[in-house]
């Protein structure tokens, strides 16, 4: 795991990562209107409605988009390269988030393939990643 800038919760977001140092992904939910949505905001983004509640989802998820990022960031401790990606969770909502435990090669990414989220510390904080997910 690379060291790198640690979150910082805001209001809208201490559920979330509250959550994260629990081992759970916490995704918020609209009780007016009944949709998820994410990122963590304080009004829905379908109805406007400030009846947020909070649920903890599966943790399992798809390979939705991808992209090998080579570029060097002083921030991190490590210069590998990362796989920054686009998630589907089994709930429907999609999330932007890192990939571990997989070459950085196209060779080796699948759209489509399942996983599953694992959490990594950052300072106090803790990261939700995604690793591929065992097939039984």
């Amino acid at each position: 795991m690379s060291a790198g800038p640690v979150p910082k919760p805001i209001p809208e977001t201490k559920e979330f990562w509250e959550g994260a140092l629990r081992g759970e992904l916490r995704i918020p939910r609209c009780s007016a209107c009944n949709r998820l949505f994410f990122y963590p905001r304080a009004y829905c983004p379908f109805c406007s409605s400030d009846a947020i509640v909070w649920e903890t989802a599966s943790g399992d998820a798809t390979l939705t988009s991808y992209v090998i990022n080579h570029r060097v960031f002083p921030e991190f401790e490590t210069q590998e390269p990362q796989i920054i990606a686009l998630v589907t969770l089994a709930e429907g909502i999609r999330m932007m988030t890192n990939i571990r435990d997989v070459e950085p090669t196209p060779e080796a990414l699948t759209l489509g393939m399942p996983l599953t989220v694992r959490f990594e510390p950052r300072g106090d904080q803790a990261l939700p990643m995604f690793v591929p997910k065992e097939v039984k």
